[in-house]
């Protein structure tokens, strides 16, 4: 095992994420958010990354969703990403956070109007009896914000994964694939290779 000051896997994922932007058929920044709930139950969906920096990796969504009651009682995820066009994966494991209010409501303003009253309308992850009702709500948020800015409502808010662990993956010929690990440290980053 080696210590890298060289080598960031923050920059290494941006420099991936950057490649699949310009390969990818569509949402390159679609990841895998793996939670577990109170009684260690797993789960596992599909959201969107929305930023990236040393600080970690960040997703937004409303905090009454089955993931945020899972972060709520186990403050620990996973995340994947799979790029198919250039047969490359990214495995994180961390700690979650939440974003601050300023932080949350600069990027909920960057959203489209549609987005932002759509956020209003959904009560996430709770039955709906039938569409009409979610089209009910979409028509009367949006009478409600028919003129000015649509503000951030109070449960709607975004997260940050703290990567503890980044794994690089890259596909080879004979399944004999690469696997570069990064393990956090007290003064910046260890590497090893897997076998694969």
């Amino acid at each position: 095992m080696t210590v890298t000051t060289q080598h960031d896997p923050i920059e290494l994922f941006k420099d991936w994420l950057g490649e699949a932007d310009r390969t990818e058929p569509n949402d390159a920044n679609a990841m895998n958010l793996a939670t577990v709930n109170a009684d260690g139950v797993p789960s596992s969906r599909m959201v969107l990354l929305k930023d990236v920096d040393q600080h970690g990796f960040t997703f937004y969504t409303n905090l009454g969703s089955h993931k945020a009651q899972d972060i709520a009682a186990n403050p620990g995820a996973a995340l994947c990403f799979h790029w198919k066009s250039l047969k490359r994966q990214v495995r994180i494991e961390g700690t979650v956070k939440a974003v601050d209010e300023a932080e949350a409501d600069t990027y909920f303003a960057s959203r489209d109007r549609a987005s932002r009253i759509g956020a209003w309308a959904s009560k996430q992850s709770q039955v709906l009896a039938g569409r009409f009702d979610l089209e009910k709500r979409v028509a009367e948020f949006t009478a409600k914000f028919h003129v000015g800015d649509v503000p951030r409502p109070e449960f709607w808010s975004g997260y940050r994964v703290f990567p503890t662990l980044i794994e690089f993956w890259t596909d080879k010929p004979f399944r004999l694939h690469e696997r570069l690990v990064y393990h956090r440290a007290d003064d910046g980053w260890t590497t090893e290779t897997l076998y694969p």
